[in-house]
């Protein structure tokens, strides 16, 4: 059963250009530490900072309250496996509300797909449920010593 659907189109060049004037006091409001590591390994790291943007929007958007509620930048967070498929981990206010609109007895599951093409970053959010006994398995935990902080 499909809770919520989300989808964000942010434009690079515009990221970019906030991280040049506001630099850390941006990634850090915006981004986890996790979130920073990755983006900053890239020669270009604005491509990876605009579509982590575009997913924190799209996971808020299919979570139904948009960036309002409580719900911060933060508390919203992509990681991926080693295969390279990105990750959404929710905390926070995020998580209340996504327990909040899951039915009893089901399990909710994020799928986050991102992709870019200069000056474009988008990211498509389905956030279904599942029941608890049908073997399907949320993100998986977060690697020892790591956190979204």
């Amino acid at each position: 059963m499909i809770l919520g659907i989300g989808t964000d189109l942010a434009n690079i060049e515009r990221i970019e250009g906030v991280l040049d004037r506001f630099g850390d006091r941006f990634r850090n409001r915006v981004f986890t530490e996790i979130e920073q590591k990755r983006s900053d390994r890239f020669e270009n790291p604005a491509a990876s900072y605009a579509k982590r943007w575009a997913a924190k929007e799209a996971c808020s958007k299919a979570l139904g309250t948009g960036l309002r509620m409580g719900i911060a930048w933060r508390d919203m967070a992509v990681t991926n496996l080693q295969t390279g498929q990105p990750i959404m981990h929710v905390t926070g206010w995020a998580r209340e509300r996504l327990d909040q609109m899951t039915p009893q007895g089901m399990e909710a599951v994020i799928h986050v797909s991102l992709t870019d093409d200069r000056p474009w970053a988008q990211a498509f959010v389905v956030i279904y449920a599942a029941p608890e006994d049908a073997g399907w398995q949320p993100a998986p935990p977060m690697p020892p010593g790591r956190t979204l902080a």
